[in-house]
C-alpha cells in the first residue's frame, strides 16, 4: 500500500517525514492524501493500482498546510458541528433506546459511512468559489439525521442548511462522490436535503432553490 511505503520512507530514509495515520484500515480516515493527483486513502491504495507510474503524494488541495502532507483540519470540522451532528428529539427518553424499523435505517443507512476524511471537502468546487461553503461531508451528516424518524427538528434542519453557503450552493460536479472512498455519495445527500426543505416548506432566495423549485414546477404540469 502507498501507506506502507511512506512508512519505509520515513523508518529508513527521512525520519522527519510527517503524515497521520492511525487504524490503517480506511476506518478512520487520517491518511487521506492526494496521491498521483487525487485524493484517496493512503492505507486503502495498493500500488499495483497505480500500474507502473510515478508515485506522487500531496497534502490534501484546498487545506492549510502544517508539515508535510499534514493539512489543519480545524476549518473542516468547525463546519462538521455546524449542522448539529446528533439526533435532536422532543419526546422523553425512553428506558432503553429509540427503536426504528430496517426500512427507516435504510433511507440514511450510507450516510453513517462517512469517516470525515475530507477526500470530497478538499475538491470541491464549490468550496473553492466560496470558502464558507458548509461542504459535502457536513451535508451528508445532515442528511443522516434530517432523514431520521426518531430527530424533531427536520423542519429546523431545512432552514439551517439551506440558508446563506448552504446546499443550494453546491455546484453539482459531482466530485465528492467520485472522491469519497466509503461510497457515501453526498452529492445524493445534499439533493435529498433539498427535497427535505421543499417538503418542510421552506424556500430560500437563492438562484440554486429557484432553479431547482422551477424544475419541480416543470414537471408537476408538464
Amino acid at each position: 500500500r502507498v501507506l506502507d511505503l511512506l512508512h519505509r520512507v520515513k523508518y529508513e530514509q527521512d525520519g522527519s517525514l510527517t503524515f497521520r495515520r492511525s487504524c490503517a484500515h480506511g476506518v478512520c480516515g487520517s491518511d487521506a492524501m492526494l496521491i498521483n493527483g487525487r485524493n484517496r486513502l493512503a492505507c486503502k491504495l495498493r500500488i499495483e493500482q497505480l500500474g507502473k507510474r510515478r508515485i506522487t503524494v500531496a497534502p490534501l488541495p484546498g487545506l492549510p498546510v502544517i508539515k508535510d502532507l499534514v493539512v489543519d483540519m480545524d476549518g473542516f470540522f468547525d463546519k462538521f458541528k455546524s449542522v448539529q451532528p446528533y439526533l435532536v428529539t422532543e419526546s422523553p427518553a425512553p428506558e432503553r433506546e429509540r427503536l426504528q424499523s430496517a426500512e427507516e435505517h435504510a433511507r440514511y443507512e450510507d450516510t453513517t459511512k462517512c469517516i470525515l476524511c475530507a477526500a470530497c471537502y478538499s475538491e470541491c468546487n464549490s468550496l473553492a468559489a466560496d470558502p464558507e461553503f458548509v461542504g459535502p461531508a457536513a451535508f451528508a451528516w445532515g442528511y443522516r439525521f434530517a432523514a431520521d424518524e426518531r430527530d424533531g427538528q427536520r423542519k429546523n434542519r431545512a432552514k439551517l442548511y439551506s440558508g446563506d453557503h448552504g446546499v443550494w450552493d453546491c455546484t453539482r460536479c459531482m466530485y465528492c462522490n467520485e472522491r469519497c472512498p466509503k461510497g457515501v455519495d453526498p452529492r445524493d445527500a445534499i439533493e435529498k436535503l433539498g427535497g427535505i426543505a421543499f417538503n418542510e416548506g421552506v424556500s430560500w432566495a437563492d438562484a440554486g432553490a429557484r432553479h431547482a423549485k422551477a424544475f419541480l414546477i416543470s414537471m408537476r404540469t408538464g
